[in-house]
């Protein structure tokens, strides 16, 4: 399994906006083959900065999603509300404590 985490930071008047836009894809990118958990973390910090947690059975259905049409038009969308550039991981589980 593969784990991606994004970190992004919005314009702060564009924050609403991007709430709206995921709200509108969460249920396709999580139905994204491949696609096993998806979750929004909003900074406690700073309420610009989001991340996006997901699970993805491999590294190449990540690729497959990022290639998709889905991925490239809600990227489309959202890249043009960022404050900085987003920085993104992929790691793989290592301990796992319940």
């Amino acid at each position: 399994m593969l784990v991606r985490l994004v970190k992004m930071e919005f314009k702060p008047e564009e924050v609403a906006n991007f709430e709206i836009l995921f709200n509108e894809v969460k249920e396709k990118i999580r139905g994204f083959e491949g696609c096993e958990f998806l979750e929004l973390l909003k900074g406690s910090e700073k309420s610009s900065v989001f991340f996006t947690h997901s699970h993805w059975t491999s590294a190449e259905a990540l690729e497959k999603y990022r290639k998709s049409d889905l991925f490239t038009s809600t990227w489309a969308k959202t890249k043009v509300l960022f404050n900085a550039k987003p920085e993104a991981w992929s790691v793989e589980k290592f301990v796992t404590l319940r």
